[in-house]
């Protein structure tokens, strides 16, 4: 061992409390050696907070497994492993493929880490095909006319001489969607947008800067600043309008009720499936992440660099933006998958999962 090198923890430590001792790992120069891409004449440092925060979820998703399963970390075999990336509800896996062998990847450096011989996530691995683990059918993007009719099948906005606040859950459903659709943002990005990141001085072009920062956000959300178009900043505009004339307090821009409550991700769910449903397009996920999805591929085809879409769409990473440049319009009978990022994945599987039976607190209605 280098005189670097971080204490060895024992398996029984890992047994004990599996999430403790990742960690503790993760945090650590060591884990770094462990990854296959690590260059030998480099030293090694800690990998970012941000990055850490992914591979802890990752990781908690799977202690949370063993638990279920009555397993630990000593008596893990490969034949539980590939259980744990194969299964899911209904005939659907609830790790898409790419994802799954992030998974084995992730458990193989614990466990040459812990110098467990054999390593039962490389076997697991060595025993599954590896180009069906780490292909991914191609996110799906909608097409332009498929754009243009969601956008027609948003919720109503004002009528001119509409006086009053009823209706006013549902333009402020109109003006977050057209934000997702039209700046790319996060589902957790919209919900915990605040006042003070909507931009105020238009550019040229007509459109304004959102400010994103991770306040009231997602733990994966990082600082960057969106661009909404001018089509978009009208429809914006509108709303940050009425919610003046209802006093709401708080700080955010699409609250759940009056009182200035958070939206539940659950609610806004929901109302973009229903857009989708009013508008006639099939898709295999009519939520958030096919919105942020088709703003990255018409950013790709109007020439976006790697670095801008990164930037664009806060990402921690810029191979991540690398995946929407195969995005695949949505075809005729909606028989595309969806495999999204990993920061992604992390952030929607619970909202876009269950949206009907979570309990947001909230009412849809006026």
């Amino acid at each position: 061992m280098s005189s670097n090198a971080a204490p060895r923890a024992s398996l029984a430590a890992w047994d004990r409390n599996p999430n403790v001792a990742f960690a503790a790992f993760v945090a650590t120069p060591a884990f770094v050696q462990t990854s296959s891409r690590q260059r030998d004449d480099l030293v090694p440092t800690p990998i970012s907070d941000e990055s850490a925060t992914i591979y802890k979820f990752m990781f908690g998703k799977f202690a949370a497994w063993m638990v279920d399963e009555r397993l630990k970390m000593s008596t893990v075999n490969a034949a539980d492993l590939r259980r744990f990336v194969e299964h899911g509800k209904d005939g659907k896996r609830d790790l898409n493929s790419k994802i799954a062998y992030r998974y084995l990847r992730l458990l193989e450096r614990c466990y040459d880490w812990l110098e467990r011989t054999p390593n039962p996530a490389r076997e697991a691995i060595a025993a599954t095909d590896r180009a069906h683990l780490a292909q991914d059918a191609p996110m799906a993007a909608l097409n332009g006319d498929e754009l243009d009719r969601f956008l027609a099948a948003l919720p109503a906005g004002r009528a001119p001489d509409q006086a009053g606040s009823a209706g006013w859950k549902r333009r402020r459903d109109r003006a977050m969607q057209v934000i997702m659709a039209l700046a790319g943002l996060k589902v957790a990005e919209a919900v915990g947008l605040l006042l003070e990141e909507v931009g105020r001085q238009a550019d040229v072009e007509g459109a304004i800067e959102l400010n994103i920062t991770p306040e009231q956000k997602h733990r994966t959300s990082y600082e960057h600043t969106a661009k909404l178009p001018r089509e978009g900043v009208a429809e914006l505009e509108a709303w940050l309008r009425e919610r003046a004339e209802l006093k709401i307090p708080g700080d955010l821009v699409f609250p759940a009720s009056l009182e200035g409550e958070p939206l539940h991700k659950a609610t806004v769910y929901r109302q973009v499936r229903a857009t989708f449903e009013r508008a006639g397009v099939a898709v295999p996920r009519a939520g958030g992440r096919t919105l942020r999805n088709t703003f990255a591929a018409r950013q790709w085809k109007e020439g976006a660099t790697p670095d801008e879409l990164t930037a664009a769409l806060g990402l921690a990473l810029e191979r991540s933006a690398q995946a929407y440049k195969y995005a695949r319009a949505n075809p005729e009978d909606g028989g595309a998958e969806d495999g999204g990022t990993e920061d992604e994945d992390a952030e929607d599987k619970g909202a876009e999962a269950t949206p009907d039976t979570a309990k947001s607190g909230e009412s849809d209605e006026t």
